[in-house]
C-alpha cells in the first residue's frame, strides 16, 4: 500500500527510480508467485527512463550508472516464464522507440546488452512471444544509424563475422503471421539503408546472402501456385477460386514491391546480388522455355502466367538491368547463349567475346534501379553479372540444347508468336509486356 501511495505521488522522481532499481536487484528468481510484481517493476523502469530522457538527465545518468540493461538480461536468465519475457520485450521496445537523445540511444546499443537480449534462448511456441520479440528487433533497427551500427556487429579484423540483430530476424522471414513478415522486411530495409562497406560485404556473401535466394525461391513457388490456380479456374470457375487468384496475385505484387525497395537502396553490391537472383531463379527459368530457347527440368509454367509474372515484375520492380535483359531476350534477333566459357583470365571478358547476347548487353549502362534516388548508384559490370548467371544456371538447371549437340540456342520468332496467338489472354499479355518495356525509363532506345 505504501509503495502504491509513493508511486502515485513521486512516480517520476529520481528517488523513486532508485527505490525501484533496489527492488529489482533483490529479485533472485522469477516465478508464478512474483511475476506480476516483476512486470510492474519493469513497467515503472521504462516509464521513468522515458521521462528522464526528455525531462531529467539525472534519471538517465542513474540508469547508466546502475547498468539497468544488465538487470534486464539477468531477469531473462532467471525466468523461464514466457509472460515475463513477453512483457520485458514489450517494455524494452517502448523504451527504445521513445528515446530521443543520441547519448541514450548510443548507451543502450553499447556494452553488448541488446545483443544478449537478442541472442537469449526463447520458447517461441508459447503465446505471442514471437510477435513481441520481432517488435523488439524492429524497434532496435529503427534506432540504428551509421554511427551505432558497429555496436551491434561482431568483427574479426576487418570482417564482420556475426550480426545477431539481422541473423535472428531472418529466422522469422517466412513466418506465417503477416505482421511478423512485415516487421522483418521493415527491419531489413532499415539495416540496408545504414550499412557500411564491411556490413554490405557480410550481407551479400554466404551465408547471409542466402536470404535473397530464399526470397526469390519463395516468389517462384508462389508463381507456380498461381499457375495451378489459373489451370483450376479453366477447369471450373467458382467465386472461391477467383478470390484465391486475386489473393495470390496480391501477395506476389507485395513481394515484388519489397524487391523494389531493396534495389532502391542504390548500393551496387546489394543490387548485384538481388538482380542475379531474380534473373537466375525466376526470370530466365520463366522466359527461356516460354521463348522456346530450351527447357528447364522441374519447371512447368503456362504462357499466360509467365507473361503476367514478367510483366508485373518489370512494372513494379523496373530497373535498367532487368528491363534490358528481358527486352534482349524478347526482341534480340538471336541468342548464342554458350554456357562453356574460358576459365583463363577474366571470365566476364571471355564470356562477352564469345557471346552475342552478352556483347549486346555490354553496351548498356546498367543501374539496378530506375528511381530518381538511385541516380548516383554505382554502375554494375554487366559481364560480371552475366558470368555469375551462367555459372548459376549451369549448376542448377539442365537446358535442352538443339538436336545435334550444338552449343547455342536456336533462333526463335520471339514474342511475335504470342502476340498473334488465337488465345486472347496470351495475345493481350504479350502486348501488355511489350508496352511496359517500351514505356520503361530504363529501356535502351
Amino acid at each position: 500500500m505504501w509503495r502504491s501511495l509513493w508511486r502515485s505521488k513521486d512516480r517520476f522522481s529520481l528517488q523513486y527510480f532508485e527505490h525501484v532499481l533496489a527492488e529489482v536487484r533483490q529479485i533472485k528468481v522469477v516465478d508464478v508467485y512474483n511475476r506480476e510484481s516483476v512486470i510492474d517493476l519493469l513497467q515503472s523502469i521504462v516509464e521513468i527512463v522515458t521521462y528522464g530522457d526528455r525531462q531529467d538527465p539525472l534519471i538517465f545518468e542513474c540508469f547508466m550508472e546502475h547498468q539497468v540493461l544488465a538487470e534486464f538480461v539477468r531477469l531473462l536468465k532467471i525466468s523461464g516464464n514466457s509472460r515475463i519475457e513477453a512483457s520485458l520485450l514489450q517494455y524494452l521496445s517502448i523504451m527504445i522507440q521513445n528515446l530521443d537523445s543520441e547519448q541514450a540511444i548510443y548507451y543502450c546499443l553499447s556494452n553488448g546488452y541488446i545483443n544478449s537480449i537478442i541472442a537469449h534462448q526463447y520458447n517461441f511456441d508459447a503465446g505471442d512471444l514471437a510477435l513481441y520479440y520481432v517488435s523488439f528487433l524492429r524497434a532496435v533497427s529503427s534506432k540504428v544509424n551509421r554511427d551505432t551500427l558497429c555496436l551491434l556487429v561482431k568483427v574479426h579484423g576487418d570482417v564482420v563475422v556475426s550480426f545477431p540483430l539481422y541473423d535472428e530476424a531472418l529466422k522469422f522471414a517466412q513466418h506465417g503471421e503477416k505482421m511478423i513478415q512485415t516487421a522483418i522486411r521493415a527491419l531489413t530495409l532499415n539495416i540496408y539503408n545504414v550499412s557500411d562497406d564491411m556490413v554490405y560485404d557480410f550481407l551479400t556473401t554466404p551465408p547471409a546472402s542466402k536470404y535473397f535466394s530464399d526470397l526469390v525461391h519463395s516468389l517462384r513457388e508462389q508463381c507456380l501456385h498461381l499457375d495451378a490456380l489459373v489451370h483450376s479456374v479453366r477447369e471450373k470457375c467458382t467465386p472461391e477460386r477467383r478470390e484465391d487468384i486475386f489473393l495470390k496475385t496480391d501477395k506476389i505484387v507485395d513481394d515484388l514491391y519489397y524487391f523494389k525497395d531493396i534495389l532502391s537502396v542504390g548500393e551496387s553490391r546489394l543490387s548485384m546480388v538481388v538482380a542475379q537472383k531474380l534473373l537466375g531463379i525466376l526470370i530466365f527459368p520463366i522466359l527461356i522455355p516460354l521463348l522456346q530457347l530450351g527447357e528447364i527440368k522441374g519447371l512447368n509454367i503456362s504462357a499466360v502466367t509467365s507473361l503476367y509474372i514478367v510483366s508485373r515484375l518489370l512494372q513494379v520492380v523496373g530497373g535498367k538491368s532487368l528491363t534490358n535483359v528481358v527486352a534482349a531476350l524478347l526482341l534480340y534477333p538471336y541468342i548464342t547463349f554458350n554456357t562453356e566459357y574460358s576459365t583463363n583470365g577474366d571470365k566476364g571478358d571471355s564470356f562477352s567475346d564469345t557471346n552475342s547476347f552478352s556483347n549486346f548487353l555490354n553496351d548498356i549502362n546498367i543501374l539496378e534501379c530506375s528511381s530518381p534516388e538511385c541516380e548516383g548508384a554505382e554502375k554494375i559490370n554487366t559481364n560480371r553479372l552475366l558470368g555469375h548467371l551462367v555459372e548459376y544456371e549451369s549448376s542448377n538447371y539442365h537446358f535442352i540444347r538443339n538436336p545435334g549437340g550444338a552449343d547455342v540456342f536456336s533462333e526463335r520468332s520471339g514474342i511475335l508468336a504470342y502476340i498473334f496467338s488465337e488465345n486472347h489472354s496470351i495475345s493481350f499479355l504479350s502486348l501488355f509486356l511489350l508496352i511496359i518495356i517500351v514505356e520503361s525509363k530504363g529501356m535502351l532506345y
